[in-house]
């Protein structure tokens, strides 16, 4: 077989093969058994017809088709295996010349991935927020924890901010009631601001049993947007009685025997939870890093595709939420013509960084072991709520699994790219990413005194970083590295 690629553009190629007639025999005996099977000649045997018979009788030209059918994709594999192409989405294939006991040639035409050459990773240096944890912080950690171990205690005096009442509600439009808008027992707490406006004013000094009544527009139900008179009826009065701080608090909010055991331990779980927020934003800004300093072509074919596929997408969410694109663009203070270029420019985004990651991948000869799509497996059905098997059994049968299998190596090409790098923190420390545990050099330690983890309830979360446009790709957990699997 012989191959000839040429460039149409620096994201597009032609591959003109050409290949010995002898090459389509198997494909070709293959057909006159399938066309045999198929076929009802009166003398014959489904399966045992002559091939003398079926060329006079079916034509020689409809099973030559069928034969090339089957084996270009084939001969099309091969070709681009051999000619050494990175080859993206599905060729168009042209049949070019079919000289019968001859030859056989044909053209295809591919979106194939662009050239470039990634710099130096020693040079590249990206900064990522403090990990340090405050003794105000973890303070305020404890107090968010002494909330929820918070008691309520009835109160003889007049509601005032911060109380939690009982009140039943009723609203009329033009005096007469608005049937919707009718509750009763409801728990609130007086300065939340959480329910109607005017609430608040009414609530404070009101005492059990007391009624007062203020007008306010209703933001909900069937009078929605119109002006009411709202009754408000205390029921109770209640205070907040929040627990001491102390080792009986301790013990019984935490397993931990002293308040002094669980301060140590908050501060070394946020410092985690920090530390993995910094490991994640070494992975977002290397990759925006690179994605900013490479000059690259991109495939518009490609490009196209996913932004319609975007679009699609993005309209599926809002007739499911029953909102207009315009009413979408109007409460994000943009117009459509903003959105859609905010969507194109982020699928710019994704597929430069996905083209850096699978080339760093090559490069550092990444593969993707059968344990770690199992594993990554598990996690979507986890969110799906389908079982593992059931997924990879419909992956499989849809043509996917090469898509996944392509997920997790970028996002261990992701993972190396941030250990690869020069990370700093924003007070100037290096940071060293080597993995989930990995602290920075210049640490002062201050964690190390900690105790046992605390149970999943109680550990403090830290507000995530916006994610770059490659850390889109979804995430696989597992960082084990193996050969790439050819």
């Amino acid at each position: 077989m012989k191959t000839d690629v040429e460039e149409l553009s620096p994201t597009r190629v032609r591959l003109t093969v050409e290949v010995p007639f002898d090459e389509l025999k198997p494909s070709l005996d293959q057909a006159y058994r399938d066309v045999g099977r198929q076929v009802r000649i009166p003398g014959f045997r489904p399966g045992h017809v002559p091939r003398q018979v079926l060329d006079q009788r079916i034509g020689r030209g409809a099973v030559l088709e069928q034969a090339l059918n089957d084996a270009v994709p084939e001969l099309y594999s091969r070709a681009v295996r051999e000619a050494h192409v990175s080859v993206l989405g599905q060729p168009e294939v042209e049949i070019t010349k079919l000289e019968d006991g001859n030859q056989i040639a044909f053209t295809a035409e591919v979106d194939v991935r662009p050239s470039f050459e990634l710099p130096d990773l020693g040079t590249v240096r990206v900064v990522v927020d403090d990990a340090d944890v405050s003794p105000d912080q973890v303070e305020e950690y404890l107090g968010a924890l002494r909330e929820r171990f918070a008691s309520l205690r009835a109160a003889a005096r007049p509601a005032k901010s911060g109380d939690f009442v009982s009140i039943d509600l009723a609203a009329q439009v033009d005096g007469k009631p608005v049937e919707d808008a009718q509750a009763t027992g409801i728990s609130y707490e007086v300065g939340s601001g959480t329910m109607l406006d005017g609430l608040d004013q009414a609530l404070e000094g009101m005492s059990a049993d007391e009624t007062a009544t203020f007008q306010t527009e209703l933001a909900g139900g069937s009078q929605a947007g119109n002006e009411a008179e709202v009754t408000v009826t205390v029921r109770s009065v209640k205070v907040k009685d929040l627990p001491e701080l102390d080792d009986d608090f301790a013990q019984s909010a935490s397993e931990f025997n002293t308040v002094g055991e669980l301060r140590a331990s908050t501060r070394k779980q946020m410092e985690a939870v920090r530390k993995a927020a910094q490991a994640g934003q070494a992975r977002d800004r290397a990759i925006e890093a690179l994605a900013t300093g490479i000059d690259m072509p991109l495939p518009e074919s490609i490009v196209e595709h996913e932004i319609e596929h975007r679009r699609e997408s993005l309209q599926r969410d809002l007739d499911q939420a029953g909102i207009t694109l315009e009413a979408y663009a109007e409460s994000r203070q943009v117009s459509a013509a903003d959105i859609d270029k905010e969507l194109a420019d982020d699928v710019r985004r994704s597929v430069k960084a996905r083209f850096i990651l699978d080339q760093f991948a090559e490069q550092t000869d990444l593969g993707v072991e059968q344990e770690e799509v199992g594993q990554y497996l598990a996690q979507i059905a986890y969110q799906q709520g389908v079982q593992p098997d059931q997924l990879a059994r419909q992956l499989g049968s849809s043509g996917q699994l090469a898509a996944v299998i392509s997920d997790v190596l970028r996002s261990k090409a992701a993972d190396l790219l941030a250990e690869s790098v020069k990370v700093t923190d924003a007070s100037g420390r290096k940071v060293v990413i080597a993995g989930p545990d990995a602290e920075d050099e210049s640490g002062d330690g201050a964690g190390d005194q900690a105790g046992e983890s605390m149970t999943a309830e109680e550990q403090p979360e830290e507000p995530e970083e916006p994610a770059a446009a490659a850390a889109k790709e979804p995430s696989a957990k597992g960082r084990g590295r193996g050969r790439r699997s050819r």
